[in-house]
C-alpha cells in the first residue's frame, strides 16, 4: 500500500513539474495582458472618483480562460508589481499610494473577481456554454469586484453611505456589460481552440473520489 501511494505521489509531482512552467507562463501572460489593457488610459465620469478602465476586461478573461487559481494569481502578480512601483495601472499609475485611494477596493476585488469567475467556469468545463460564461463574468467580474470596491470606496471618501456609493457605481454598468460580452466571446473561442487549457473542476473531484 505504501509503495502504491508513493508511486501515485511521485506521479502527481511529475505532472506538477510538467505543468508548472506552462502555468507560470500563462499567469505571466495574463498579468501582462491586464497591464496592456491599461495603456489606452481611463475615463473619469462625473459623479464617481473611480475611473473606467479596460483592465476589468483582463480580469474577466483571466478567470474565464485560466480558472480560479491561475486567474487570481495573474491578477495578484500584477498588483504586486504595481505595489513595487511599476506604472502598470491605467494612466501610468503605480506604487503603494494607489492602494490608499478610492480605487483600492476595486483593485483588491480584481483578485476575488478572477477567482469567482474561474471557479464558476470550471464547474462546466470542458463545455463552455455562452450563457454560463456570461453569468460567470457577471457574478465574478462585476459582482465580486463591486462587493469589495464599493464599501472600500465609501470608507476612503467618507461618503454618506454605501447606497450613495453604489448608485454612483451604476455608471460603470453599461461598459461592464460590453466587457462581459467580449470576455465571454473570447473565452469561448479559446476553450474551443485549446480544450484542456483549464481542467474541469467536477472532473478533478470525480477522479479524487475514484482514487479513494
Amino acid at each position: 500500500m505504501r509503495t502504491r501511494s508513493g508511486r501515485q505521489g511521485a506521479d502527481l509531482r511529475a505532472v506538477h513539474r510538467r505543468l508548472s512552467s506552462r502555468d507560470l507562463a500563462l499567469v505571466a501572460s495574463f498579468a501582462a495582458l491586464i497591464a496592456v489593457l491599461g495603456l489606452p488610459g481611463s475615463i473619469q465620469l462625473f459623479g464617481n472618483a473611480v475611473p473606467i478602465t479596460l483592465q476589468t476586461l483582463g480580469v474577466m478573461l483571466a478567470g474565464s480562460v485560466l480558472g480560479w487559481k491561475r486567474g487570481a494569481l495573474s491578477v495578484l502578480v500584477l498588483l504586486l508589481l504595481v505595489a513595487a512601483g511599476l506604472p502598470l495601472l491605467s494612466g501610468g499609475r503605480g506604487g503603494l499610494a494607489v492602494f490608499a485611494g478610492p480605487s483600492a477596493g476595486y483593485l483588491c476585488g480584481f483578485v476575488l473577481g478572477a477567482a469567482v469567475t474561474g471557479w464558476l467556469v470550471e464547474r462546466r468545463l470542458p463545455a463552455y456554454p455562452a450563457w454560463w460564461g456570461a453569468l460567470a463574468n457577471v457574478v465574478g467580474g462585476v459582482g465580486a469586484v463591486y462587493l469589495v470596491g464599493i464599501p472600500v470606496q465609501a470608507a476612503v471618501l467618507g461618503t454618506s453611505g454605501l447606497l450613495a456609493t453604489a448608485l454612483s457605481a451604476m455608471l460603470f454598468l453599461p461598459g461592464d456589460a460590453i466587457k462581459v460580452v467580449i470576455a465571454t466571446t473570447v473565452a469561448a473561442a479559446v476553450h474551443r481552440g485549446y480544450p484542456g487549457i483549464t481542467e474541469p473542476r467536477r472532473g478533478v473531484e470525480r477522479e479524487s473520489a475514484g482514487s479513494r
